[in-house]
């Protein structure tokens, strides 16, 4: 039950990154639930592998560079979902940093406050 609230709340962000940024297009409800799926799936997956194989990069910038692969997976993921459009790498940075930001207070709204 927590994973789809998350899920839902996660999808609910999504739609108010175009509020903030208005290059980034989110066509409705299922463009943004699929996108958040989506994005949960990349960033469980593909992400970890893309900091392992750049781990060089990575601490040459002291960890700055993960910034830029969470851009690529969040542009990536608008090339798949149809209704989800970020059009340049810049706009998938700062789409990227503020669904983190928004992702990251879901995420301390959700949690156990007895750990």
């Amino acid at each position: 039950m927590k994973l789809l609230l998350r899920w839902a709340l996660n999808a609910v962000a999504l739609m108010l990154i175009p509020e903030l940024l208005t290059e980034i297009r989110v066509d409705g409800y299922t463009a943004a639930l699929v996108s958040a799926l989506l994005l949960g799936f990349v960033n469980a997956i593909i992400r970890p592998l893309l900091v392992l194989v750049t781990l060089p990069i990575t601490i040459l910038t002291l960890g700055l560079f993960t910034l830029v692969i969470n851009a690529l997976m969040f542009w990536m993921v608008s090339g798949l979902v149809e209704g989800f459009v970020v059009p340049d790498f810049w706009t998938a940075f700062w789409g990227a940093l503020i669904y983190s930001l928004l992702t990251w207070m879901v995420s301390l709204a959700l949690s156990d406050k007895d750990n």
